[in-house]
């Protein structure tokens, strides 16, 4: 099982972190179908996590319940940095500290949109091709010169760390992370599934 921890704090993009967690969760559902024993869980396990175990209030003011706080129960593979309004999260110094420690474990760390801002100021991006939502592209590439921001690109792949450009642009990387981790079929169903059509 691979665990997908996916970040949520107040002024959130829903998209940027519903979109991945049904990627995630769709993608299990499809492997757990396809091999017929229903073992959804056996492939992915997605849970969200918070700077604190109280509602997030997501752009919009939908509220979402985290499952954990900062440090997950359980190790994780995939840490999804999602975005929107980011300049509060951006002043959390424990939030910031622990996405750098999680980068030691974690085989993929990702981002959605402005989630990119918060990788780049944990250190996790310098020197590295990245992309952000279009609208924040010229700020990313001021703000932290050492990067590389590239524009009209859905994702960009660097190994260790991906970055996606704005809301529904985590879904194509996403689809991108689970052919990555489970192959081309299962990408392929997943987006059929959603009735998706993913940019590549």
């Amino acid at each position: 099982m691979l665990s997908v921890g996916i970040l949520v704090f107040d002024d959130v993009e829903i998209l940027d972190f519903s979109g991945p967690y049904e990627v995630f969760s769709t993608a299990a559902r499809v492997h757990g179908r396809s091999n017929g024993n229903g073992a959804a869980a056996h492939l992915f396990k997605c849970f969200l996590v918070a700077p604190a175990m109280q509602p997030v209030r997501a752009r919009g003011g939908m509220k979402v319940l985290p499952d954990c706080v900062l440090t997950p129960s359980a190790d994780l593979d995939v840490l999804l940095v999602p975005g929107g309004d980011v300049a509060a999260i951006l002043k959390n110094d424990a939030v910031i500290q622990w996405l750098a420690a999680q980068s030691q474990g974690t085989a993929i760390m990702a981002s959605v949109c402005t989630g990119a801002f918060l990788l780049a100021k944990a250190g996790l991006l310098q020197g590295l091709d990245v992309t952000t939502h279009w609208e924040d592209q010229e700020e990313l590439q001021a703000g932290f010169p050492g990067l590389n921001v590239k524009p009209d690109v859905a994702w960009i792949d660097c190994g260790k760390v991906v970055t996606s450009g704005g809301i529904s642009a985590g879904i194509d990387m996403s689809l991108h992370l689970v052919e990555r981790l489970a192959g081309r079929p299962l990408a392929d169903a997943t987006a059929r599934q959603m009735e998706y059509r993913w940019l590549q």
